[in-house]
């Protein structure tokens, strides 16, 4: 199952291609070990060839790289843009968390319940 972008997210994106020089780079997202529920998320521009091993999803004109390793925990999920009170950013919606931090970018997944939480900031929630 693929990763996509959002309408909006794909717009934010091409605009901050163009405006650092890189139309041709794609996004990539990952997820490391970390954060308050036990696995956080990464993202950036990426103007590097992808590794061989990487899954490349397109949507919207925008490439998004993803690894094997991050993919089997974000299979599904779709990257969203969000202006709120606080500013814009990038968000994942994952369907495979089951719980995640307050702060958004961190979560937990089934396979990963068992994990060690990286620290606290008390403001995890459970979704259902």
């Amino acid at each position: 199952m693929a990763i996509t972008l959002t309408p909006k997210a794909a717009c934010e994106l091409k605009d901050l291609m163009a405006s650092e020089g890189k139309m041709t780079a794609g996004l990539r997202v990952w997820v490391a070990g970390g954060g308050c529920s036990g696995l956080s998320y990464g993202m950036a521009l990426d103007d590097q060839e992808p590794e061989a091993d990487d899954h490349i999803f397109e949507h919207e004109g925008v490439r998004v790289f993803v690894d094997p390793g991050s993919l089997a925990y974000m299979e599904g999920s779709v990257v969203d843009f969000v202006d709120d009170e606080h500013g814009g950013g990038y968000q994942i919606l994952n369907p495979n968390a089951v719980s995640s931090c307050g702060c958004g970018s961190s979560f937990k997944t089934a396979d990963s319940e068992g994990a060690t939480s990286g620290g606290g900031c008390g403001s995890c929630s459970s979704r259902g």
